[in-house]
């Protein structure tokens, strides 16, 4: 328990959940028919949602099937990146601010 302390100490919230985040699209079927959404507009019913399948969608990505990731959301190869950015950035900040290289 203390080491789980130590590293949530050292690492930001923000990298944790991005790094979640990534980790939670792995798991993604993006195959399957039903799917768990936590989106609000899909919840109420809604059939449109500018954000709906982007998930999905960086799922596929992951998994290299580029033609169905860009039929299902074509903004997911831009929001990988912007997370893979928004990582790296966040680990750079920790390198320079506890001088670790």
């Amino acid at each position: 328990m203390k080491r789980i302390t130590a590293i949530k100490q050292m690492l930001p919230l923000e990298l944790i959940f991005w790094l979640g985040s990534l980790i939670g699209i792995l798991l993604i079927d993006p195959y399957g028919a039903d799917h768990f959404s936590l989106c609000p507009l899909d919840n109420f019913g809604l059939d449109w949602c500018p954000g709906c399948g982007l998930g999905r969608s960086m799922s596929l990505l992951i998994k290299g099937d580029l033609k169905a990731s860009w039929s299902m959301h074509p903004l997911a190869m831009f929001a990988f990146a912007v997370i893979i950015y928004r990582i790296i950035q966040l680990i750079r900040n920790i390198k320079i601010r506890k001088h670790y290289g």
